[in-house]
């Protein structure tokens, strides 16, 4: 499942497509909205934001298309001439002049009130977006000391989207990794040095993979990977999906793990129990 620098560029891309134009119209596939399409058309896109894994499409009325792509949902932006080649299922379709915006497969889409948003079934449980909602150092370090989180462990406390949005798998592993942290601590069990560099690794590198497209590797690291003729999927993370390689700091192979029931990747050495 895409993590949340991979929503977040979906959403700047949505923005950029649509964001300042008017609907010539929208159509739903779910019966529960296509009542609701008429009221779209002629209202203007005023921005696309992320929080988390999901798409918010926010109207010039106060209104708020909630979107979210689960495993297999994808929006494709076209011109009106020109049908995506894809045999998906189209569950929304925006379409603004010559533009349109179409959501495939997804099956988790509603539209409400931007006051409202909190009331979300799902939005209500979600932390702040690391991206979205201008988190800082101070900030996650509150929140990793906050009774709910301090003594979890932190190999599945940093896939709970209820401390912060948009983590997941691969991110979990390079956060750890370079914070030179073992899986199994707890927010409690750390120094304030130690809290206050897991906080700035959770901001750094979700932003390093937003900016990168999926990368968190060290430039220099990644190079010497390049050079060895390593694939992307090689040379993109320092730790995850690298088992059995080198340690970039201590030469020690990377393992892999179970932890929280996905997969975890990290340096026995490095990031000792």
């Amino acid at each position: 499942m895409p993590e949340g620098p991979e929503i977040r560029r979906a959403a700047d891309a949505l923005h950029d497509h649509l964001a300042g134009r008017r609907l010539d119209d929208a159509w739903f596939a779910f019966p529960e909205l296509a009542d609701q399409a008429g009221s779209l058309i002629g209202r203007e896109v005023r921005a696309v934001d992320s929080w988390g894994k999901a798409l918010l499409t926010r109207f010039d009325d106060g209104r708020v298309l909630y979107s979210h792509n689960q495993l297999y949902g994808v929006w494709k932006l076209h011109d009106a001439e020109r049908e995506p080649d894809t045999q998906r299922s189209l569950r929304v379709r925006l379409t603004a002049g010559d533009r349109m915006a179409s959501l495939y497969s997804a099956s988790d889409v509603s539209l409400w009130e931007a006051g409202r948003l909190h009331e979300h079934p799902f939005l209500s449980r979600l932390g702040p977006d690391l991206l979205t909602h201008e988190v800082t150092v101070d900030t996650l370090v509150e929140r990793l000391m906050d009774p709910r989180w301090r003594g979890r462990r932190l190999g599945g406390l940093l896939l709970d989207q209820s401390l912060v949005a948009g983590l997941g798998n691969y991110l979990r592993s390079e956060i750890l990794f370079f914070a030179a942290l073992s899986h199994r601590a707890r927010p409690v069990d750390l120094s304030d040095d130690e809290r206050r560099e897991l906080a700035g690794q959770m901001l750094a590198l979700t932003r390093r993979s937003y900016e990168t497209g999926g990368v968190t590797n060290r430039d220099d690291w990644a190079a010497a990977d390049r050079r060895e003729g390593r694939s992307r999927r090689r040379w993109r993370f320092a730790a995850f999906e690298r088992e059995g390689l080198p340690c970039h700091r201590c030469g020690r192979p990377i393992e892999k793990l179970g932890v929280a029931s996905r997969r975890l990747y990290r340096c026995p050495s490095c990031q000792p129990d």
